[in-house]
């Protein structure tokens, strides 16, 4: 059962396995495991950030295609739920309209795109990308009168989802359930569906293809593959995935701006993730995201604690201090890619290949 739920991709390594157990149960029961607002924060976070990381993985990992404008739709499915709900109120219908509109924007911009670019070869795609996420960008800051411009959007959601909704008198297990805790069990849920929905696709026959265009362009299309029609299927479903991913953002913060979903900063992210995790797994967008954001909301705390530990050595006091985060956060990147190449899921993979050929 377990298996046809995965698709028949199973981690295939025991440790592997065990950190996916903790990691989806830690999303599970964050809530009630990791009480306060700056954690819950973060775990939310990363249920929004492994679907856009498994979405750009579908296109870079298991295609080979280098883009630049996954953020842009991303960005696209934020701004699809804000302009809905601050032009037709905060409804479920206003939710539907927004997300239905951001999808069929997405759709018809990855195709336009796909159809039109994919045919150039590795850096000329990925600067035309660049160039056409550049401009969006400039676009949403430029059309105030509907993003809200530089300011970005607030919007209000249907009552459920809003934090003053207190559907029981009595905390739950110490936590008292309000329309914030069920938004987030709302991304829980659409999560987990689309992270199975991409899995069940890298392992169809599609994905073979995919996986087969990868690996050699020239002799998949040698043996009859039509490579620029898969490629563009690729482009769009992953655009399809990240824009879903913006209408998580969009529905977590009841706020969107340029720089919340459209920031290139945002895709350099999505970039060491999928470096970190390991390229062309969805479970290394998991594993990725869960130690990137982590370290992204600690390093700073951690850093904190140190430096005041060692307030005694000036020295090493100066280089823990918390403003020095990135530093750390950048040789820990090193650190990772020296020591897991292929990204923590393709090093354990491997280890438990190399273990089960032992025996």
């Amino acid at each position: 059962m377990l298996s046809r739920l995965l698709s028949h991709d199973l981690p295939r390594n025991k440790l592997l396995a065990l950190i996916l157990v903790a990691i989806v149960l830690g999303l599970a029961f964050a809530p009630f495991l990791f009480p306060g607002v700056k954690a819950l924060n973060v775990a939310a976070k990363v249920l929004i950030f492994v679907v856009l990381v498994a979405g750009f993985d579908l296109l870079l990992g298991y295609t080979g295609i280098v883009s630049f404008a996954h953020t842009m739709f991303f960005g696209i499915g934020a701004y699809g739920v804000a302009i809905a709900t601050t032009q037709l109120g905060p409804t479920w219908g206003a939710l539907a309209a927004g997300t239905a509109g951001a999808l069929v924007v997405s759709l018809l911009l990855s195709l336009a795109i796909g159809l039109f670019s994919l045919r150039v070869r590795a850096i000329f795609f990925a600067m035309i990308t660049l160039a056409v996420a550049a401009a969006f960008q400039t676009l949403a800051s430029q059309l105030s009168e509907w993003t809200g411009g530089e300011d970005g959007l607030t919007f209000k959601l249907p009552e459920v989802l809003m934090p003053s909704f207190e559907p029981f008198e009595t905390e739950l297990f110490g936590v008292l359930i309000d329309g914030k805790i069920i938004t987030y069990y709302g991304l829980f849920v659409v999560a987990v569906l689309l992270v199975l929905a991409m899995l069940r696709i890298v392992n169809s026959p599609f994905g073979r293809v995919l996986q087969a265009i990868r690996e050699n362009e020239f002799r998949a299309e040698a043996i009859g593959y039509r490579v620029v029609v898969y490629r563009t299927l690729s482009s769009v479903l992953s655009a399809l995935f990240a824009c879903l991913a913006g209408c998580m953002l969009a529905l977590w913060l009841r706020y969107n701006g340029p720089d919340t979903s459209l920031s290139f900063e945002i895709m350099m992210d999505v970039l060491l993730i999928v470096v970190i995790g390991g390229m062309g797994t969805i479970y290394g967008a998991i594993i990725g995201s869960v130690l990137f954001l982590v370290a992204q909301s600690y390093l700073q705390d951690l850093l904190r604690i140190g430096s005041e530990a060692t307030a005694s050595v000036p020295v090493l006091s100066a280089l823990l201090s918390p403003d020095r985060w990135l530093l750390w956060l950048g040789l820990l990147f090193v650190l990772s890619v020296y020591y897991f190449p292929t990204g923590v899921v393709g090093r354990l993979r491997a280890r438990g290949a190399a273990a089960a050929a032992a025996h």
